[in-house]
């Protein structure tokens, strides 16, 4: 129990453990996404309908958008929403999951970002998709997006950026 707890502690781990902190740090990156596109759904570029699962769980008040209007904002708000959560979890995985070094660090921070980018790309383009094509809320259309782009990100993060 000891030796588990040190690899918690320490960047060096066994698989297993790293990956639970990977699944860590992707949790607080994740919550920081959720604060920031919330947050500025409702307040900043509304894009919550009345009936959205969030809006109703904490009895928000929103105010009525276009589905153009909503779907736009979608992909605005999730940029910025990205950047955030993307600097997150760059931050913690270098100094609590992975081993820095394979790059120079503004490369090694590039091909980061790069790998999110283009996961992010292809969740926001699905989240899209399930509010232009089939009208489902923005929480389903978010989760839809953040599916995507987890499974893409761990293995390029693993294997192409950090040394493991």
């Amino acid at each position: 129990m000891h030796e588990i707890l040190q690899q918690f502690l320490q960047r060096d781990a066994g698989p297993v453990v790293q990956f639970l902190k990977y699944a860590i740090a992707g949790g607080v990156a994740t919550a920081v996404d959720i604060a920031v596109f919330y947050l500025m759904a409702w307040r900043i570029l509304p894009a919550l309908r009345d009936n959205d699962p969030v809006v109703r769980m904490l009895k928000l008040g929103v105010k009525p958008v276009t589905e153009d209007q909503r779907s736009r904002r979608f992909v605005i708000i999730t940029a910025v929403a990205f950047l955030f959560s993307n600097l997150t979890a760059y931050l913690l995985n270098i100094v609590w999951v992975f081993e820095p070094g394979r790059y120079a660090w503004w490369m090694e921070m590039a091909l980061f970002y790069a790998v999110s980018g283009i996961s992010i790309v292809i969740g926001t383009f699905i989240g899209w998709l399930m509010i232009r094509g089939m009208h489902l809320s923005t929480t389903a259309s978010y989760i839809g997006k953040l599916l995507a782009a987890l499974m893409i990100n761990y293995v390029c993060r693993k294997f192409l950026i950090f040394q493991g």
